[in-house]
């Protein structure tokens, strides 16, 4: 941060123009009171920082547990993906303001500290654990706020590309680049339900009954309709014997193959006629059984013939639902929201930067960055007014999170005298309203 007892610079082509740093009154993100208003209205970083276990053994101990995670949550999500940053943050008067306790007076974690933490401290197999559970405990406290008409569940991989010799990094020959293979598990409002690291040349379904079966126990007493998605990778009978035996309904990408093929022989015959521009697509189910299946299943294929191509472009899918075979398409295809919510997490609290050497540590931060990814998506979710609330992650932390601020200190406040841009002051009081009625609607419960 600089220091305003320097000389202040100069430009050249306005010798009138005066540049003076003032580290220690100024930020640049003001906008992170507006999610320290809305963790506290739900308690989200106290019910996260509850259970775990303090490592240190030290009397000089600066900072709670609960101060660190909050340090921890809140950086990422302002866009610092580690903590290379925190010895500027440590005098930033937003951080200091949204972590607390001893903080706001002095001075938050600095670099050294919060590495200890997030690598001695959470990355241990008990906190590790009690972090992988902290996403499913937030999200039921968001459900009080909103209507769980039904439940939808989307399971998929993703890639974090390492760099240097990290532990239980490898090549994937899909992504074709050496990284982690992270296993993601959303439900339809976004949230990570749950989310696991693993080495590099895991397959996309190896251990994938760790991610989803805590999320299914969770919602087990929910007398709501629930539904599962997963491209081809999940197609795995123990899966489906699961989903049944849970009262799922599914619909789960099946790669082709030549029983596939004979079995929908008799309606690839190519329409009649001269090809139109709009492709023809044609809907049918049947009954199918692999050969590792213990019963025949519901199949589906979509069978599309474009302009200009001689073969059809066709795509199987097996379900237990009941629906028209179009619209088990449809709600299959609907999948594609979960890859965009990766790629929002990617793009707005960079969940693939996992820099650590050793693997447990950068599976800690993985989680860390999921619930940085879910405080930031119940804002959108459950406070945003309806005119912005089709704004992403990224487009919140660049125009409501990067607000500057100048702070003024007095005896009995501080005043943070914000920027009014990209984010009038209309909206971020109709922000801190509606979180103030979410405070009082959990008081009165």
């Amino acid at each position: 941060m600089g220091d305003s007892r320097t000389d202040p610079l100069r430009v050249d082509f306005d010798r009138q123009i005066k540049l003076e740093f003032h580290g220690s009154t100024v930020t640049s993100d003001a906008g992170l009171l507006a999610y320290r208003e809305l963790d506290d209205a739900l308690e989200l970083t106290t019910t996260a920082a509850t259970g775990l276990h303090d490592t240190r053994t030290g009397q000089n101990k600066q900072h709670g547990l609960d101060a660190l995670l909050r340090q921890s949550i809140y950086s990422r999500l302002a866009g610092y993906e580690d903590a290379n940053d925190a010895e500027r943050l440590s005098v930033d008067p937003a951080m200091r303001a949204v972590v607390g306790g001893r903080a706001k007076d002095r001075t938050a974690a600095s670099t050294s500290e919060m590495a200890r933490f997030e690598t001695d401290t959470l990355g241990t197999r008990e906190n590790l654990t009690h972090l992988s559970d902290a996403s499913g405990r937030w999200i039921d406290r968001a459900h009080r706020h909103r209507t769980l008409t039904k439940l939808i569940l989307d399971m998929d991989s993703s890639v974090s590309e390492t760099y240097g010799r990290q532990q239980g990094s490898a090549y994937n020959g899909h992504f074709e680049c050496t990284c982690y293979h992270p296993l993601f598990l959303f439900n339809q409002f976004g949230d990570v339900e749950r989310v696991m690291l693993r080495r590099g040349n895991h397959a996309s379904a190896t251990f994938w009954r760790r991610v989803p079966m805590p999320v299914i126990d969770r919602y087990r007493g929910r007398d709501v309709p629930k539904f599962f998605r997963g491209d081809s990778a999940f197609a795995l009978p123990k899966l489906f014997a699961l989903l049944e035996r849970e009262g799922f309904r599914y619909a789960i990408r099946l790669k082709s193959n030549a029983v596939l093929e004979r079995k929908i022989a008799r309606w690839m015959t190519r329409p009649v006629g001269r090809p139109s521009l709009k492709p023809k697509v044609f809907y049918h189910g049947f009954r199918y059984q692999a050969g590792s299946w213990d019963r025949a299943r519901r199949g589906v294929v979509k069978i599309a013939w474009h302009a200009g191509e001689l073969i059809p472009r066709v795509g199987f899918v097996v379900t237990n639902l009941k629906w028209r075979a179009k619209r088990v398409v449809r709600f299959y295809n609907q999948r594609g929201t979960a890859e965009q919510w990766i790629k929002e997490g990617k793009n707005a609290v960079t969940w693939t930067k996992l820099s650590c050497r050793r693997f447990q540590d950068n599976a800690a931060r993985l989680q860390v960055f999921a619930l940085a990814y879910n405080l930031a998506n119940f804002l959108r979710q459950v406070v945003l007014p309806k005119p912005v609330r089709h704004w992403s992650l990224t487009t919140l932390r660049e125009k409501l999170i990067k607000i500057g601020a100048k702070v003024v200190t007095h005896a009995k406040s501080v005043i943070f005298q914000l920027a009014e841009v990209a984010v009038p002051r209309t909206l971020f009081a109709a922000i801190l309203t509606r979180i103030g009625r979410l405070r009082r609607a959990g008081d009165s419960g």
